[in-house]
């Protein structure tokens, strides 16, 4: 399932009412307990029902974990099949964007067919449409959970709000010095109930069930809270973790580094430099030595004086050694450096065999949410063998186009080695490969990109990639990687980053995409190429799998989308699809720029274009020294079948030369 990450900031210094993601009564519910509401808030998480309407087209998916859950996905007794319309499954309206559900008869007899032996620790639940396209969850896109007790004695925080994930975290503390941090705490039975903030008590009351303080916070740096309650026969606790920031430190980037990792010669240090203009404080969160996933003083970011970067310099590193992180963004949103060359995915890299990726480091389950990057200094270098390999002439490529998983059983490069000859021996002087970097899922066919520097590890490790490069060169082939620039998907960090919730769609200040497409048949969330953030970002992809893999070019899907031209409504819908395929004098410009970089880093490479644009414009493209892609199925399919006419045209197939097309270069790449 698609998953995206929204940010949404609270302040609970300021704010007067205070509301969880989710609410229950009883407070403390038990198996037994009749009736048991659970009430959700789609202001809160992801939002992903926020403003949703139809109100009654609302529905629960809901089971339990139980004491023989062997992970936190793993739902016992679920009830009903998603994107199911049951009237038994529709929750409430509960208010403006609030529904609730009530489970009556106790949670074994709603369940049904618990087994005896089996204590039920949690109840799972989302609340989601009727046609299950819309899910709230929790803000890090996780399942939600509400805690079962028994009828002992029992404590929980109400205030700071947490978040119902599997383990309790607080839903979002974004505090400094100074703060005052609101809290209430509540027990099941009257006892005598402590708050405590940072080891030191800040209230005390005996014989209650419900006690509350305001402490401020005195210092930086990681902070705890911890209610209690104790009845003179047991103690019990909930505590909260969190951390409280300084001030920010202002500081130039230091010479010679740019966007992304930056390793050092002596494989011990590297410096991270993250773009993220306008947000108010920036860390790093990882199995960095001494961070072990949560926010410290010695990984906050500088900012530069400009508000544009920030930027850390990581010492202490052990060279070879992989270390996983994400930046945490004004302390509630985590992503993945953009520029990462390999990242960890909780919910696809389960399925990738240990035999087409030895080794890979597990996900820091239980740690942190979403997808996490690695870095890792002093990396096994890949000798290239193929010295004296010279390019096929782009005007007598035969071009084989391959999708790695599609192609082989085992998908992974080294099986792909053993093929070459086949493929040789077929005539092709090129093979060019469907998407290969990281995309959302293991199956897709790669053009619903995330990270655009990794590549994918369904196909294998780095250098098993960097080797069938290097072989395919041995045998004077070329290697072409198709990629998807026009846009990005939802787990893209640079998606998240800039998002309004409000809207579902990237934010209006986003300095990559825009907030909804320019052109039709759009995919995704639609890249702003105008945009000389984009335009930076989209180069160095480009200058990373020239130089460092030796990529003998690219074929850009959708490249007529590389226009701010505005050819659909302020929606993005109401597309004018003739319009669109206009001469586009400033597509040309945003393309002629792409091909010099892609010249200046790779002198020779390949450019082809699945462009479908006014012919004026395609010579000019063409003439520039850009391939274009030429749609000849109709003419082919009408061969093939052996009728001078039909419902797919003629069988006539001049329009595979060039010169019938009023072209001065042999720049067309035809396809059946």
């Amino acid at each position: 399932m698609k998953r995206v990450l929204l940010s949404f900031l609270l302040s609970l210094c300021i704010a007067p009412v205070f509301s969880q993601l989710l609410s229950w009564t009883p407070s403390f519910g038990q198996e037994s307990s009749t009736p048991f509401t659970i009430t959700v808030d789609a202001t809160k998480g992801n939002q992903g029902l926020l403003g949703y309407s139809p109100t009654t087209d609302v529905y629960v998916h809901i089971g339990v974990i139980t004491n023989l859950s062997a992970s936190s996905s793993d739902w016992k007794y679920s009830k009903y099949v998603w994107a199911t319309t049951l009237a038994a499954s529709q929750a409430a309206t509960a208010g403006t964007n609030k529904w609730s559900y009530t489970i009556t008869g106790g949670l074994r007899t709603y369940f049904g067919m618990v087994n005896p032996a089996e204590n039920i620790l949690k109840i799972a639940i989302l609340f989601r449409n009727g046609a299950g396209t819309k899910v709230q969850r929790n803000l890090d896109g996780s399942d939600m959970y509400v805690p079962i007790y028994t009828s002992t004695l029992a404590a929980r925080f109400t205030l700071p709000l947490t978040q119902p994930t599997y383990i309790v975290v607080p839903e979002t503390i974004v505090a400094t010095v100074g703060n005052t941090i609101p809290m209430t705490a509540i027990s099941n039975s009257a006892a005598t109930m402590k708050l405590y903030l940072n080891g030191t008590v800040v209230n005390t009351v005996p014989g209650t069930t419900t006690i509350s303080s305001s402490p401020t916070i005195s210092t930086a740096g990681n902070q705890e809270l911890v209610a209690e309650a104790d009845n003179g026969v047991i103690i019990k606790k909930d505590t909260i973790r969190f951390y409280a920031a300084g001030s920010v430190t202002t500081a130039a980037l230091p010479a010679g580094v740019r966007d992304g990792i930056n390793y050092e010669a002596d494989n011990t240090a590297a410096t991270l430099v993250f773009y993220a203009p306008g947000k108010t404080r920036v860390s790093v969160i990882g199995d960095l030595p001494g961070s072990n996933w949560s926010e410290q003083n010695a990984y906050q970011f500088k900012k530069t004086p400009d508000g544009n970067y920030w930027w850390l310099r990581l010492t202490g590193l052990t060279p070879g050694t992989e270390y996983s992180y994400q930046y945490l963004v004004d302390g509630n949103l985590k992503v993945g450096e953009p520029y990462a060359e390999k990242v960890l995915d909780p919910w696809n890299d389960q399925y990738i065999p240990a035999a087409t990726y030895p080794a890979l480091k597990p996900y820091p389950t239980g740690l942190t949410s979403g997808i996490v990057s690695i870095l890792q200094t002093g990396q096994t270098t890949y000798n290239w063998q193929a010295s004296s390999y010279t390019r096929p002439d782009k005007r007598k490529l035969v071009i084989y186009e391959l999708l790695l998983r599609d192609f082989l059983a085992t998908h992974d490069w080294k099986t792909m080695n053993d093929t070459l000859n086949y493929l040789k021996n077929m005539g092709i002087t090129a093979i060019e490969l469907m998407p290969i970097n990281e995309f959302e899922g293991n199956l897709s066919w790669g053009y619903n990109p995330d990270y655009y520097f990794a590549a994918d590890k369904y196909y294998g490790p780095t250098n098993d990639l960097k080797q069938f490069i290097d072989n395919c060169h041995k045998k004077g082939i070329a290697v072409i990687m198709d990629i998807a620039l026009n846009h990005s998907f939802g787990l893209a960090p640079m998606v998240q980053l800039y998002w309004d919730a409000a809207n579902n769609r990237p934010a209006a200040n986003n300095p990559w995409f825009n907030a909804v497409a320019k052109h039709p048949y759009n995919v995704g969330y639609d890249m702003n190429h105008e945009s000389l953030a984009t335009r930076y970002f989209v180069s160095r992809v480009m200058e990373h799998w020239l130089t460092k893999f030796k990529i003998d070019g690219f074929r850009f899907d959708l490249s007529k989308g590389f226009t701010q031209n505005q050819s659909c409504d302020a929606t993005g819908n109401n597309c004018n699809v003739a319009y669109w395929g206009q001469y586009d004098a400033s597509r040309i410009a945003i393309w002629k720029k792409y091909y010099d970089t892609m010249q200046l880093k790779s002198p020779g490479s390949y450019a082809i274009l699945e462009h479908f644009a006014d012919n004026s414009e395609e010579i000019e493209l063409s003439n520039y020294g850009m391939m274009l892609w030429g749609n000849s199925n109709c003419g082919y399919t009408q061969a093939a079948e052996g009728f001078a006419s039909g419902p797919c045209g003629t069988w006539e197939l001049r329009t595979n030369i060039f010169t019938e097309r009023g072209w001065s270069n042999p720049h067309l790449v035809t396809y059946m």
